[in-house]
Formats: structure tokens, C-alpha cells, sequence
């Protein structure tokens, strides 16, 4: 039985300053988090600001430094898996972005250098929550996001080609 995401050892901390060493970006292991590997899996480690990825067979594993949620009342945690791939995604702001923003465009065609969701989104399956590319590469390795978990579009881009609907994802 899978470790709970409590006793994994790596717990987000919304405090915690930004890490700049390279223990931050070390290999990890796929069992302390999940059963299987059935689907692939993606650990998006919140503390690290590294996104995670192993495929079903175990011969890929990548390692992608992203941002994270801004703020802890942005930051959702637990397990979740991708329902939809989409290739050029379009982007509008949720009504809650819309209220405290209320300047921002209602909407952003895919391909648009504005575009905050880059070239490529992951959907998880809770609602308004992404993996994404994004067009400000600043934002990486930062609490920059209004809670997705952002990529570097080229990296977003390999993690496309490689994660699959019904990938396991789990944010700790």
C-alpha cells in the first residue's frame, strides 16, 4: 500500500522561501507515492517546484522545475489524473480571477504571446486546475500561479508527449 501523501517526506510548506540548491532537483523514486505506475505518473513536488514524470513501463522518467500556486488558499493538494490533452489551448480567467481582475481579457486565443497557458495544457480532473506551459518563462521556479502548475513550453511539451488521460497525478 502506497504511503500517504503525509508520510512521503517532502511536504509543501507555503512559507518555505524558494530553494537554490541542486538537492532540489534530485531523482526520486516512484513508490513512496504511488501503487503503480499503471498510466504513467506525475508528482508535482510543491516545496521543490519540481514536476515529476514516470512512464507505465518504467523505462522514462523526467524531471521539470515549474511554478506553483501564489498563495495557499490557491494551492490544491492530493491525488487527481489528467482527463483531457489539448494541444493550443485557449485561455480565460475563472469568475474568482475575473472579480479580483476585473481588467483582464474574458479570453485569449490559442497562439497569442499573451497566452498564460503556453503551447500545451494537461487538465486534471479537478476543475480549473492545469499543468500548462506558460508564456513568462519569469514565473518558473516561482509562487507565481493562480494555481495550476506551470512548465517551460518546451518541457510542457515533452510532458504532453508522454502523459496520457488517465495519467495519476498526485500534488503534495
Amino acid at each position: 500500500m502506497a504511503q500517504s501523501i503525509y508520510d512521503s517526506g517532502v511536504q509543501y510548506d507555503p512559507n518555505a522561501e524558494q530553494r537554490r540548491n541542486a538537492s532540489s532537483f534530485t531523482a526520486q523514486d516512484w513508490r513512496p507515492h504511488f501503487e503503480t505506475l499503471a498510466k504513467g505518473a506525475i508528482l508535482c513536488d510543491l516545496t521543490s517546484r519540481v514536476v515529476h514524470f514516470w512512464s507505465e513501463d518504467e523505462t522514462v522518467y523526467r524531471l521539470f522545475p515549474s511554478s506553483i500556486p501564489a498563495s495557499e488558499d490557491l494551492t490544491r493538494l492530493g491525488r487527481t489524473e489528467i482527463i483531457k490533452r489539448v494541444e493550443g489551448p485557449s485561455w480565460a480567467p475563472t469568475p474568482s480571477m475575473k472579480k479580483s481582475n476585473p481588467e483582464w481579457p474574458d479570453f485569449v486565443a490559442p497562439g497569442d504571446p499573451n497566452n498564460p497557458m503556453g503551447t500545451h495544457s494537461l487538465w486534471l480532473s479537478w476543475q480549473y486546475y492545469r499543468i500548462h506551459g506558460t508564456h513568462d518563462t519569469r514565473k518558473i521556479g516561482r509562487k507565481s500561479s493562480n494555481g495550476c502548475i506551470g512548465l517551460y513550453n518546451e518541457h510542457i511539451k515533452q510532458l504532453y508527449d508522454l502523459a496520457k488521460v488517465g495519467t495519476q497525478v498526485l500534488l503534495i
